[in-house]
């Protein structure tokens, strides 16, 4: 056994060295000790390697903000390895690192068990107000609700020094890191593409689980082609933890099914053709009837020619609106559009939103600083509120908004900034309360 950390990312080695190699990826909030219960068994066939996410578990404090930034983190971890094909295990976002890999380096995952996993893990809106509780208040507050989505009520009854452990694990995250696992969620979204990935997967869901319930893992079966599903019962979200024994038997069983199949092959295997319609977004639909194809001998079509002038910003404006907004409330402004103000939403959208906010030359939570400065000079208290909620999703703590409104007082008044205040407190009070 070994353990280091690595300059990439922070891990440990059980089993034999020159054993076929199988990664353990953890859950948002845990370790790699979320796996122990599975180590033993899995390093007597294997070279176990688990990992944590940055600020996790006393790992450097270098977050990271997409799924894909971690995914290829432990790729540069294993390639110090000397680890080149891989079988991969993970829970939850380590679920999602496991599908990154598997879409964007096909030829380095041998076969995939996704745990607590989907496609897309709840909403943009629900995990960027997590970030707002988090910088906020700490991790507090979310330590001591982590044991309600993780574990069923009968194992927190009887399990409490687990639970007590599950707690502290979240407790002594590091913050900033945190937030930035909660922006890859949120921007995670592979339900387009999964039909691409071409390695036997198993998908294991935990039947009392309401993080990620079985329905999210059956979609997962749906459109992955050579996946199968397992429902563990008696098991909320970190299944490894609550149904240990289960979920090693299945664990195991998968590998050693896909191992001899897989793990030597020189590089990634095309996935087969559909032989029936299936439910899930990697099914094509059948040509048109009538559709015309090119004969055999038919000339090369010319490339189309390449777009003149600026590019439409419309299409990042939408992105930039949505991510600053939330989602909920440009849904609620964009279904109120008819004809008379269908024109000034697509005027907000791709000026404002596409053109100004998505200039370099500031970022985000600057831009806010003057938004929220701006809309207290004029008077907007409506529109104030909507971008109090934007400058938490942005980066700003409530003490710094407090500093603004502030400011304000001393060059737009005090009454101005009394208002201000004023829904600035209800905001607050609003986003930094969890859900539920």
């Amino acid at each position: 056994m070994s353990e280091t950390t690595a300059q990439t990312l922070q891990y440990r080695c059980d089993g034999q060295e020159h054993a076929p190699v199988l990664v353990l990826g953890p859950a948002l909030g845990t370790t790699w000790h979320m796996w122990d219960r599975q180590v033993p068994e899995l390093a007597g066939q294997w070279r176990v390697v688990r990992f944590d996410l940055p600020g996790h578990g006393g790992a450097p404090a270098e977050p990271s903000s997409s799924v894909g930034e971690l995914a290829d983190r432990l790729l540069a971890t294993l390639d110090e390895l000397g680890v080149d094909r891989f079988g991969y295990a993970g829970c939850s976002l380590g679920g999602a690192i496991g599908v990154e890999l598997a879409l964007r380096h096909p030829h380095r995952v041998a076969s995939l068990a996704l745990v607590s996993a989907s496609a897309r893990f709840d909403t943009p809106d629900a995990w960027r107000q997590r970030g707002v509780v988090v910088r906020s208040g700490g991790l507090g507050q979310i330590a001591m609700t982590t044991p309600e989505q993780w574990f069923t009520p009968g194992f927190r009854a009887a399990q409490a020094g687990i639970v007590e452990w599950s707690v502290q694990m979240v407790r002594t995250t590091d913050a900033d890191c945190y937030i930035a696992a909660c922006e890859a969620l949120a921007s995670y979204d592979v339900r387009a593409e999964l039909g691409r990935i071409a390695v036997p997967t198993l998908v294991v869901a935990g039947a009392e689980d309401p993080s990620t319930p079985p329905a999210d893992a059956r979609a997962l079966v749906a459109a992955i082609h050579d996946a199968r599903l397992a429902v563990v019962p008696g098991a909320s979200h970190l299944a490894p933890v609550e149904q240990p024994r289960a979920v090693t038997d299945l664990v195991v069983r998968h590998f050693t099914a896909a191992w001899s199949e897989r793990l030597l092959m020189p590089g990634p295997v095309a996935p087969p053709p559909r032989t029936a319609p299936e439910a899930g977004p990697a099914h094509a639909a059948p040509p048109a009837t009538g559709a015309h194809t090119l004969p055999p001998d038919a000339p090369p079509v010319p490339a189309a020619p390449a777009p003149v002038g600026r590019p439409d910003p419309y299409e990042d404006g939408m992105r930039i609106r949505r991510e600053v907004l939330g989602d909920a409330h440009v849904d609620r402004a964009t279904a109120a559009t008819d004809d008379l103000t269908g024109d000034f939403q697509e005027f907000i959208t791709r000026y404002a939103w596409g053109e100004v906010w998505n200039r370099p030359g500031l970022d985000r939570r600057t831009r806010s600083v003057i938004t929220l400065t701006a809309l207290v000079a004029g008077g907007h208290l409506k529109e104030l509120a909507f971008h109090v909620r934007a400058a938490l999703r942005n980066g700003l703590a409530p003490a710094e908004i407090g500093e603004v409104l502030l400011q304000t007082a001393v060059y737009c008044g005090v009454p101005a900034a009394n208002s201000a205040f004023a829904v600035a407190q209800r905001v607050i009070a609003e986003e930094t309360k969890l859900p539920g």
